[in-house]
């Protein structure tokens, strides 16, 4: 097997299961998504970008949508975030008390990751965090 941990892979969604999706990789291995790790609606039959986040024991393969590895998740929301905020006049009606599926449905990612990007960006004084929500601090 020629995969290591956090390879960029493309994925197939095969068929979904009760823990999650089984999803071809690289149209060669098989691997399996967890329902648990989602943060958009997929179906059977998509095609999506993602990482190498396990390859157990047994050779079967544990996949993720999210760039393996805590800094890169990090500055991958981040990103996320400030496009999200460029796209929608520097706001964003989210901040750390928003509802998590608010969080997921808007921005693909968890409340924790969505409340460690927030707080990445606010110490490098790029938004301000408002009881409505998130601000670019400057917006063009």
């Amino acid at each position: 097997m020629d995969l290591k941990v956090g390879d960029k892979v493309a994925l197939k969604i095969v068929r979904q299961t009760e823990i999650g999706f089984t999803v071809l990789i690289d149209e060669v291995y098989e691997g399996m998504l967890y329902k648990n790790e989602l943060y958009k609606r997929i179906q059977e039959g998509d095609t999506l970008v993602g990482y190498i986040k396990k390859i157990r024991d047994d050779q079967k393969i544990d996949v993720s949508l999210q760039p393996v590895g805590f800094k890169r998740a990090i500055v991958s929301n981040e990103i996320k975030i400030l496009n999200a905020l460029k796209q929608n006049e520097g706001f964003l009606p989210l901040h750390d008390k928003s509802n998590p599926y608010d969080i997921k449905y808007q921005l693909e990612m968890s409340k924790k990751s969505f409340k460690s990007a927030i707080g990445g960006l606010f110490k490098q004084k790029l938004i301000t965090i408002d009881s409505d929500g998130i601000r670019l601090v400057q917006f063009d």
